[in-house]
């Protein structure tokens, strides 16, 4: 979140599929920078193509929405949108434990990367793609997730897959080619 122009107003870059809920909202929950949280009353709230403008209440100038940088914005649980089946939010998927068809355990997903074509779940050792190829079961009951690992495994930390031992890591002498 940050200041927008000189009457109060912050810009909110929406984390939800939902950026039009912005305009309907009353309360929500502000989580500063600092750890502290208070529930702030909107004012009013409109959808640009770069976020949502949100005037909150007592929030009158650039210099009070300016103690507002970097704040999340949350809402209640009770006010989430029902998402259809096979569908999670956020905060449902970090803290699953990731095991492998096989039995494996590659950690609890720690974080998940938002991107344009997949989200991507992070664990102490590797990245997911967060597509069906690959996540074959989300149990919430049970607090894991099921994968499906590509041939030559998973992604170190790094997003990089890990070799397979299978072709060459550099050409041979029968691969160069010339540059002229």
């Amino acid at each position: 979140m940050a200041p927008f122009g000189t009457r109060g107003e912050v810009r909110v870059r929406p984390e939800t599929d939902f950026p039009e809920r912005f305009v309907g909202l009353r309360e929500v929950c502000l989580e500063l920078p600092e750890g502290r949280a208070e529930m702030a009353r909107v004012v009013q709230a409109r959808i640009t193509p770069k976020g949502a403008l949100v005037q909150f209440e007592g929030c009158a100038d650039r210099t009070q929405a300016e103690a507002l940088r970097g704040a999340w914005v949350k809402i209640r649980l009770s006010m989430a949108i029902p998402l259809p089946e096979g569908s999670y939010y956020i905060h449902e998927i970090v803290g699953l434990r990731v095991l492998t068809e096989e039995g494996g355990d590659l950690g609890e997903v720690t974080e998940v990367i938002r991107s344009p074509a997949n989200d991507v779940y992070v664990t102490e050792t590797t990245m997911i793609p967060a597509v069906r190829e690959v996540v074959r079961e989300i149990s919430l009951e049970k607090g894991t997730m099921t994968v499906a690992l590509p041939p030559e495994g998973p992604p170190d930390a790094a997003g990089m897959p890990r070799p397979s031992g299978q072709g060459h890591t550099r050409p041979t002498k029968g691969d160069r080619r010339r540059a002229d």
